[in-house]
């Protein structure tokens, strides 16, 4: 029979009466992530779900590696299914372990029996499978602690299931279970692993990014671009908004203390995020600062930045160090896009020395040394919208 995925979902397990509104969100985010594959059956049984192709010569290792990416899947596997009778689990598991088995020397066999109907116990079915296999295979041997290959039997309503290597998944909770949120992302490593820090928590990420031409390039957008496709991996596609704020920035220069340029700069990018962020049913923004990582992200600082927002501001790396922050980019993949030399905004009129002390007043007194309201509808009628979705 042809091959399919098992999936195991982590924490929707612990959902309660609302597990199934979890689950239906899961199983839309899957059929969306491998949707171009082809056609697929996706249902849900006994704790499981099944991915079932339509054809024989569908890329079941493709979709296994996108869906590894997928929040709220716990683990996965190809599998084998089969007939509910030894005879055939048995016929099954030596053909289709064929390109495994004889390559490792340790093995086990578990048992899943769901189906309390059939009539092998979970130890007979071990005892009997392993037997077969150790047959077949004169290079196996038994062992129960520590194998090179667990040979799993899942015994369910619809048939017995065989495969011997688990996946690990992304973890976390389906994207969208949890509402939506704004991310500032510009070109570093901290904002893309923000980004998919509250994804994994269920969050329909969105994101905006700030371009001031011609102190800033082409280079340094695309590089951006580049990073979301990276996050889309894992979060599907995202909606990327684009405001060209160079003016803004000039006249924070000409009229404002520079020692303040950076934490006044902030504050305009949090008050065209947070408008944007209530025009399109979001309820948050995320930004990758870290308490104390430069002169801006002090809590002084960060306190001038939220006076400005009416709605939570998410910062998941907030207690992290860099090297922590630059794991997380290399397991995302994000990192070495992160290091290449195109500058954004926040890089432009840094000031030598920077207040990292602030207090609000100053701020305020600084701030209305200029009316920026026109500039700031300016920026925000001439924003850029593109859906940005993985790079495949």
């Amino acid at each position: 029979m042809r091959e399919l995925l098992l999936i195991k979902d982590g924490e929707i397990a612990l959902k309660g009466l609302n597990k199934s509104t979890f689950e239906n969100i899961l199983i839309k985010n899957i059929r969306r992530r491998i949707e171009d594959l082809g056609k697929v059956t996706v249902q849900k049984a006994q704790s499981t779900i099944y991915v079932k192709p339509a054809a024989d010569d569908y890329d079941i290792d493709e979709a296994l590696e996108r869906l590894k990416k997928v929040f709220g899947i716990a683990a996965l596997s190809k599998a084998r299914m089969t007939e509910k009778s030894f005879e055939k689990i048995a016929e099954e598991a030596v053909e289709y372990l064929s390109d495994l088995l004889p390559f490792v020397h340790t093995f086990k066999v578990e048992a899943k029996r769901a189906d309390k109907t059939f009539p092998m116990t979970s130890p007979e079915l071990c005892a009997q499978l392993g037997g077969v296999l150790l047959s077949r295979y004169h290079n196996l041997k038994v062992n129960v602690q520590n194998p090179d290959v667990v040979v799993t039997v899942e015994i369910r309503d619809f048939g017995a299931y065989i495969h011997a290597k688990k996946h690990e998944g992304a973890g976390g909770m389906p994207i969208g279970s949890s509402g939506k949120a704004l991310l500032l992302i510009s070109g570093g490593i901290d904002s893309p692993v923000a980004g998919y820090m509250m994804a994994k928590r269920g969050i329909e990420v969105s994101a905006i990014h700030f371009i001031s031409p011609p102190y800033t390039s082409d280079r340094a957008l695309q590089k951006v671009e580049t990073l979301c496709e990276k996050m889309c991996d894992y979060m599907g596609r995202i909606q990327f908004y684009i405001v060209p704020f160079t003016e803004i920035q000039e006249e924070i220069r000409r009229n404002c203390p520079e020692e303040l340029f950076t934490l006044i700069m902030r504050r305009m990018m949090m008050r065209i995020a947070l408008r944007v962020a209530k025009e399109n049913g979001m309820q948050a923004l995320i930004t990758g600062e870290s308490v104390g990582q430069v002169a801006s992200q002090t809590i002084g600082a960060l306190a001038c930045t939220d006076a400005v927002c009416d709605m939570p501001v998410f910062r998941p790396l907030i207690g992290m160090d860099k090297n922590e922050i630059i794991v997380v980019s290399r397991k995302i993949d994000t990192f070495e896009t992160s290091i290449q030399p195109y500058e954004d905004c926040c890089t432009v009129f840094t000031p030598k020395h920077p207040k990292t002390k602030p207090q609000l007043s100053q701020i305020l007194e600084a701030e209305m040394s200029y009316d920026f309201d026109p500039l700031l509808e300016k920026a925000i009628t001439g924003i850029q919208l593109k859906t940005i979705y993985a790079n495949r």
